[in-house]
């Protein structure tokens, strides 16, 4: 595919999207990679030292588009056409450019014109905003706004006036047909430009659910709040709170509240069994294998092995035919659910108010033991694989963690909060040291790590301490725990990954 025979057909949804291209990072993401023929260029530009923070840019360079994410919550917020001629755009059944339908009517190397976007496309406009051009150009800006998307056009900067109706001034010959089209949410571009990251946004973050109703889709989640004692509370989009209780919830519950899981897997991996701490359990892999409808989970090196077999065993609607032990894969949702016989969960956060748990009574029933939360995090091994989500731990009335807290910030928090917790110092100190992970390795353990209940050492208590900082070296992970809580952090400081258990 060549830039100049590129002509992919996108439907202009002003203030949504751009054919399928809507909602967030994961689904854009995931389906402009099911399609490398159409998409052969990808480019994912991001912040490496502050990726949730800073927006996150992803160009579609053969296809003239460029897309901006904020970072928090990886929101699409902002789509622009730089390049008319590598994309057949359509609005309402009407081409934005002349040509394109057939190979006898290439599309046109420049953009529309005013009288056609004025006329035939989107009718009358107030009047736009001028930017006057930079340096010497001869050329200003026209940015002509409507709900939903603008258009650019070229003008004449010496043709320019306040005073000049501006339908007439750019039908005449000192405006040259559109170089850029946006789309975006907002009622026009000069209203919408300074809260374009940080407005409430007006969709899902998954297109799927863009005009369905409840009944026919789960509800997406929002956020999770982490309350300690093996106690959640999933926060949705238009219902109410969803309560999780380690230990308690079952499978069932789960597949009620957020529908069938987009996998399940189970594996056991014995290549790290040697940190298994003396008295204490296993340490569990969840490498969240399996496809997802237009899914391509392919920046992920998966280590091979036969528990890949299991999955046609598995019957999702009959809880009677899954293993012991397995991870229920959310991708869409951004977690993972480890459902096992029922194990006392970690204790209450100090000062929160809350009851430590009460000793979990054998049982045969399986029931939620861990929720894996994925921060998605640019630059991160399991990148793409699922879509962010976002969490908050309330530690006390004044005090709040959540997924865009930089790690050394959780440590001293956390730190503070469980000080009277260990033994002694030198017992906190030793267990402040992180156990290394490397995702790059084929022999190594991929994907979703969890070490829960081992480490190289154990408190008298039979909880994992957490620590600060991070060292250099080959760009691996590290993994710091607390009673309760496992984090996966980058070399960043950003958390890729909270596992609360």
């Amino acid at each position: 595919m060549t830039s100049s025979t590129t002509t992919t057909q996108a439907q202009i949804f002003p203030g949504k999207g751009l054919g399928f291209i809507s909602a967030s990072l994961h689904n854009v993401l995931t389906r402009v990679k099911s399609y490398p023929q159409t998409y052969p260029a990808i480019d994912l530009a991001y912040s490496p030292a502050d990726p949730l923070r800073n927006p996150v840019i992803l160009q579609l360079p053969s296809n003239g588009l460029r897309l901006r994410f904020d970072g928090p919550d990886q929101r699409l917020r902002l789509i622009e056409v730089l390049e008319f001629s590598r994309v057949n755009l359509v609005y309402k059944n009407q081409d934005v450019l002349k040509g394109g339908k057939s190979a006898e009517q290439p599309l046109s190397t420049q953009g529309p014109s005013f009288r056609h976007v004025y006329n035939r496309l989107f009718g009358p406009s107030y009047p736009g905003e001028y930017v006057p051009p930079a340096e010497k150009s001869p050329y200003g800006t026209y940015v002509l706004s409507y709900p939903g998307v603008a258009f650019s056009f070229p003008l004449q900067h010496s043709a320019w006036s306040d005073q000049c109706d501006f339908v007439a001034l750019l039908s005449s010959s000192a405006a040259l047909p559109a170089t850029a089209m946006s789309i975006f949410q907002g009622a026009s571009w000069p209203e919408v430009r300074d809260k374009l990251f940080t407005q409430q946004p007006q969709y899902p973050r998954s297109s799927a659910l863009i005009g369905k109703s409840r009944e026919s889709l789960a509800d997406e989640i929002e956020e999770w709040q982490v309350l300690g004692a093996g106690r959640l509370e999933v926060i949705r989009r238009t219902g109410s709170a969803v309560p999780i209780t380690l230990g308690a919830t079952s499978f069932q519950d789960l597949i009620a509240d957020f529908g069938p899981p987009d996998a399940i897997y189970r594996k056991n991996d014995r290549r790290i069994s040697i940190h298994r701490a003396t008295g204490g359990n296993d340490i569990h892999l969840s490498p969240s294998p399996g496809s997802i409808q237009d899914g391509d989970h392919s920046s992920n090196n998966s280590v091979t092995d036969d528990s890949d077999e299991e999955l046609a065993a598995f019957n999702i609607g009959d809880p009677t035919s899954l293993p012991a032990e397995c991870f229920l894969n959310y991708f869409h949702h951004g977690f993972d659910a480890f459902i096992s016989h029922p194990t006392t969960p970690g204790p209450a956060f100090p000062n929160s108010g809350v009851h430590d748990p009460a000793v979990a009574p054998p049982s045969s029933q399986l029931t939620v033991t861990k929720i894996i939360l994925h921060g998605n995090v640019p630059g991160s091994y399991p990148f793409n694989r699922h879509r962010r989500t976002r969490w908050m731990i309330p530690l006390d009335d004044n005090n709040c963690l959540t997924s865009e807290s930089p790690y050394n910030e959780i440590s001293e928090q956390l730190r503070t909060a469980w000080r009277g917790y260990y033994a002694s110092p030198t017992e906190e100190r030793a267990l402040r040291r992180p156990m290394v992970l490397n995702r790059g390795w084929g022999d190594s353990p991929e994907s979703s790590v969890e070490f829960l209940g081992g480490w190289e050492e154990t408190t008298s208590k039979g909880h994992r301490a957490g620590g600060e900082g991070q060292d250099g070296g080959l760009g691996n992970t590290e993994m710091f725990g607390f009673p309760g809580l496992l984090f996966e952090v980058l070399k960043n400081g950003a958390v890729s990954c909270l596992t609360v258990y």
